[in-house]
């Protein structure tokens, strides 16, 4: 594949800075699971209050707006795309205004994701989207951005 600054990121660079940056949150946000019975319940196959769920929903968009707001907003990058050297861009190579990046590719998608039965269909939609010719997803799409190489 071709690297060159401002092409279109692999697939594989795009998976890889996704799976670094589900397990950076995953890595603070378990812990917490665990010590406030979360992890139990899920464990134990035991139904978990829908409370419990928002909540523990909230914790993940706050860890990781903690974690990567300053980074998109300045570069348009989140620490697993730093790490594999790639970057969120608009359609003209420019960064998104960081509000609408943040509503418009993480929020809304996150939203739907979370809608029973659609929220499953929405997810493997978005993620098989990356087959096609421009490599971007549906929140690509909702978004107005692409993915290229730093």
């Amino acid at each position: 594949m071709n690297g060159e600054p401002g092409s279109l990121a692999s697939r594989g660079r795009r998976l890889g800075g996704a799976v670094i940056d589900i397990a950076i949150v995953l890595a603070i946000v378990l812990p917490i699971s665990f010590f406030t019975g979360g992890s139990r319940e899920l464990l134990a196959a035991q139904e978990i209050p829908a409370a419990k769920k928002i909540l523990y929903g909230c914790l993940v968009v706050v860890v990781w707006v903690v974690l990567n707001g300053r980074l998109l907003a300045s570069r348009g990058q989140t620490i697993g795309k730093t790490v594999v050297g790639t970057r969120i861009v608009d359609l003209q190579g420019g960064l998104l205004p960081f509000g609408k990046l943040l509503a418009l590719r993480y929020l809304v998608p996150w939203i739907i994701g979370a809608i029973p039965s659609l929220g499953n269909l929405f997810n493997l939609a978005d993620a098989l989207f990356i087959f096609a010719r421009d490599r971007r997803c549906l929140h690509d799409h909702l978004a107005g951005t692409r993915v290229v190489n730093v």
